[in-house]
């Protein structure tokens, strides 16, 4: 593969170009629940101001998610921000996966099954029944439970949340009827005992979001799990009734239901069993999936924990690592900038602490492991204290600026990379001292890095993957709670460049994306962007 490069006209610096991503650090409202707009934040507040700054989108279609209502990640906003081009991620992911074969071939579908094989036990989907495409597809659904009938599995059970809000309000049956041919032609034509076993409306049940009412999510554990809820003899009865007994209920506030025989329910949870959360987007997926895999889980009182293989259709949250198993895998991406820079023999360094590390490597490269040529290249981990972090705000900022500066002061490298965790772990706790006190910290740290870059001579690229402690909570009625999940607000982007002197300028396109990083990288270090990369964020005066 020809991974050759082409010089520009652009003379870089004498000294080093650095690339800062202070993860979770994105541009959000103007008030008391932005931690990055009311800390002491002096170093952003002049990066801000400079005419060297545009807001990049972090989140939706700019890193490859199906719609703009999915918010970012570190994983598929490394790989944006290191491959120069957005790869598909989430619903399009699955989709191809489903086409292609592949998510049955891998070795979590092969555990799910041979796990219900082996135990003579049952097959559990849980997932919204919707073709609205925003947290799930039916058709994905309707894949998954056509294969496992090819693979003889004699028992499934699908636990049905209903839409009303990405599709019409009343439209439930029209999705039960579709499952229940799909079921019922299963139990026809095979005689495998395949049916619908639970449900409620999306709202009211399981698919709570942002810690928002934990009690939505206990509906659906009782109904899933349990067999804890108003009974029916079929999902249809439950809705017509429902629809009857309040002609002004729409699907998503529908309550649960289980649909028992004999009075016994036909489709609860057990030991044995596998279950997939057959959801793609992960902001409504993220509870449920804590609460069947969290031994130390105290959110409410789960009463009985069945041992089972739970998967997601994807990973819901690659930070924290939620769920530990999941179908599809991330994209595949090729050409990353990292392997044109190696190819052009650019010396360069990675570093950050473990819980971003394989951020700036692995996701950076392209979900690839290792390095790209140790010749080339030096990778840098501070291990990470094993501490809540709202407990240790400043985490291992410090310590990788330190090793930073002494890296970038060896003269060796051309190209440097670091993240700081500080904005979205701490972040994730939600503990607004801690994570004002995370943001002002890597506020200081940004300083000191930019005094050394303009010492050597260089530039420094300032920017994030997503936004996280630019929304440190919410209202709703008049309450506040916390909100700990990322936002979908834009992060920033500045070139610090002290011998600037007009060369160039922002570009004026007509969206900017992390993807639009890489080959602004290129132009800096003095060579034309990569043909089929998104457009660089400067153009040349």
């Amino acid at each position: 593969m020809n991974l050759k490069l082409k010089k520009n006209d652009f003379m870089p610096r004498r000294g080093p170009l650095l690339l800062i991503i202070m993860d979770g650090v994105g541009i959000g409202k103007e008030d008391v629940s932005n931690a990055v707009y009311i800390g002491k934040t002096p170093c952003l507040d002049n990066l801000f101001k400079s005419e060297l700054f545009v807001k990049l989108q972090a989140h939706g279609v700019a890193v490859g998610l199906p719609s703009d209502e999915d918010m970012g990640n570190s994983e598929v906003g490394h790989n944006a921000l290191g491959a120069g081009r957005v790869f598909s991620q989430g619903a399009k992911r699955v989709n191809a996966a489903i086409k292609d074969g592949s998510i049955f071939e891998t070795d979590e579908w092969g555990k799910l099954v041979n796990k219900v094989k082996e135990d003579d036990s049952t097959f559990h989907f849980i997932g919204l029944l919707s073709d609205g495409g925003v947290h799930s597809n039916i058709e994905q659904l309707f894949a998954m439970v056509e294969r496992l009938s090819v693979e003889c599995v004699k028992k499934v059970r699908v636990h049905v949340l209903l839409d009303g809000r990405d599709v019409p309000e009343r439209s439930a049956l029209t999705y039960i009827k579709r499952a229940e041919d799909i079921l019922g032609g299963i139990r026809l034509t095979k005689g495998y005992d395949y049916k619908i076993a639970s449900g409620g409306g999306r709202m009211v049940t399981t698919m709570d979001r942002y810690n928002a009412d934990w009690s939505v999510v206990k509906r659906g554990w009782d109904a899933h799990v349990l067999g804890k809820a108003r009974q029916f003899v079929s999902a249809e009865e439950a809705v017509s009734t429902y629809y009857k007994e309040d002609p002004e209920i729409t699907d998503q506030y529908m309550d649960a239901f289980v649909v028992a025989e004999n009075g016994e329910p036909i489709g609860r949870i057990e030991d044995g069993d596998s279950v997939v959360f057959f959801n793609f987007r992960g902001d409504r997926a993220i509870e449920i999936s804590r609460a069947f895999e969290e031994k130390d889980f105290s959110e409410f009182d789960r009463e009985r924990v069945p041992d089972v293989f739970y998967a997601g259709m994807m990973e819901y949250d690659g930070d924290l690592r939620i769920p530990n198993h999941y179908l599809v895998v991330p994209p595949e991406i090729d050409r990353t900038v990292s392997e044109y820079l190696c190819a052009a023999e650019v010396n360069m360094f990675a570093i950050s602490e473990t819980q971003k590390f394989g951020h700036v490597t692995y996701f950076w490269n392209g979900n690839k492991s290792g390095y790209i040529s140790k010749e080339f290249e030096e990778y840098v981990e501070i291990p990470s204290d094993k501490i809540q972090f709202d407990k240790a705000p400043k985490m291992k900022a410090p310590e990788i600026t330190e090793k930073t500066i002494e890296l970038l002061k060896t003269g060796k490298f051309k190209f440097g990379r670091l993240n700081l965790a500080n904005g979205d772990m701490v972040g994730h706790t939600a503990v607004e001292g801690a994570v004002i006190e995370a943001v002002e910290t890597v506020d200081s740290c940004v300083q000191r890095l930019l005094d050394v870059v303009k010492e050597l001579g260089g530039i420094a690229l300032i920017t994030a993957d997503h936004g996280n402690a630019d929304e440190m909570f919410y209202e709703k009625d008049g309450k506040r709670f916390p909100k700990t999940a990322h936002t979908l607000n834009p992060v920033p982007f500045v070139i610090y460049d002290p011998l600037y002197s007009g060369e160039y300028k922002m570009s004026k396109l007509s969206k900017y994306g992390l993807s639009n990083v890489a080959g602004t990288i290129l132009n800096l270090l003095g060579f034309e962007n990569v043909e089929d990369y998104d457009p660089s964020l400067i153009e040349f005066s």
